[in-house]
């Protein structure tokens, strides 16, 4: 019998497909499933795919149905997650799949989410420099957003290598309608999504702007510049995944081939990021279903901009998958167990 995990918030999209990745886990055991509202229904009335726990039901998202667990994923509003966390002993170990412990600067979190600062989480983005010691060392992590993901994992190694500006980044990126969650929305509605591309939070107002910018000012060699970002989020008529489209000033007479060694020398190794053979681009739908991340890069000289693409399932790499591989490592199993870097496709 493997460790025993349970899943605060398992009715939800991102608890969902952690349960699709917990049920074929070959380490774990699915223990508690709290839901909030939905406590007392089937498993399958709200998840009909997951039908290997067709015997199992939703209870409530109380300190008390999780005691025993050795590792409980919460896949709440952030201040949910902040009252459950205060209240799980120290000794078990948590991931936190909402935004509540991201952020370091107390100033950002009121800005951004108003209210008192919930405090600080080791940061579950395994491939960033030094992270994996931390967060293999951690009974409390917190798992990045979807774009930040996409948006660091993109950027992350031109800022170490010396080869973008920090103080001039954009980024454009478009999601699927699951990154906005399982509640009933005018605006998700399909008849208000398909066949439409929508901004949204525009001018900075975006809440992974300075979860982007902390990770990005970390890898970089000293505390100056400061990572600047302009975020543009937009919503694509799709359930599905993230494609992100970041661009910076480069130095004078920087090549495609120097951005592509950058990338290739800070991911080598990894399974879950991918460099794609140059004159490939990224697309959501060859990462779907999967915990992986591909990226491609070229150098604008008429601009003077890198340019980085990186695509991946905002439910798995940037949700699910990540939360997944993060407990892997808190819980000293290999890494990659019950994830894949395989897409579904067509």
């Amino acid at each position: 019998m493997g460790a025993r995990v349970a899943v605060a918030g398992a009715s939800g999209y991102a608890g969902g497909e952690l349960l699709r990745l917990l049920a074929g886990h070959p380490d774990l055991e699915i223990g508690a499933l709290g839901a909030g509202s939905n406590a007392g229904a089937p498993v399958t009335a709200v998840h009909p795919n997951l039908i290997t726990l067709a015997d199992r039901t939703f209870g409530p998202t109380t300190p008390d149905a999780f005691a025993g667990s050795d590792l409980v994923f919460m896949a709440l509003p952030h201040d949910e997650a902040a009252t459950l966390a205060r209240q799980l002993p120290e000794s078990t170990r948590v991931v936190d799949l909402g935004a509540g412990f991201r952020l370091k600067s107390a100033d950002a979190w009121t800005q951004f989410y108003g209210g008192d600062h919930p405090g600080t989480w080791a940061y579950g983005l395994p491939e960033l420099p030094g992270a994996r010691a931390t967060i293999k060392a951690a009974s409390r992590v917190a798992s990045p957003g979807c774009y930040a993901t996409a948006s660091i994992v993109a950027l992350a190694p031109l800022l170490a290598h010396g080869l973008a500006d920090p103080e001039d980044i954009v980024i454009v990126a478009a999601s699927g309608t699951s990154g906005a969650g399982r509640s009933a929305t005018t605006s998700l509605l399909g008849s208000e999504v398909m066949g439409s591309v929508s901004a949204y939070k525009v001018g900075g107002g975006h809440r992974h702007t300075p979860e982007i910018e902390q990770a990005l000012q970390s890898v970089q060699p000293g505390p100056e510049p400061r990572a600047t970002i302009s975020f543009t989020p937009t919503l694509a008529p799709m359930p599905r995944g993230i494609l992100a489209t970041c661009t910076a000033r480069l130095p004078a007479a920087t090549s495609t081939a120097e951005l592509r060694d950058a990338i290739a020398d800070s991911y080598r190794g990894e399974p879950f990021i991918h460099l794609l053979a140059e004159g490939q681009w990224p697309a959501t739908a060859a990462t779907c279903g999967s915990n992986a991340a591909h990226v491609q890069v070229a150098a604008d000289p008429h601009a003077g901009r890198a340019v980085v693409v990186s695509a991946l399932d905002n439910l798995g790499k940037g949700a699910a998958g990540q939360a997944v591989q993060n407990a892997n490592l808190m819980l000293g199993l290999p890494e990659t167990a019950g994830l894949t870097a395989l897409g579904v496709a067509p």
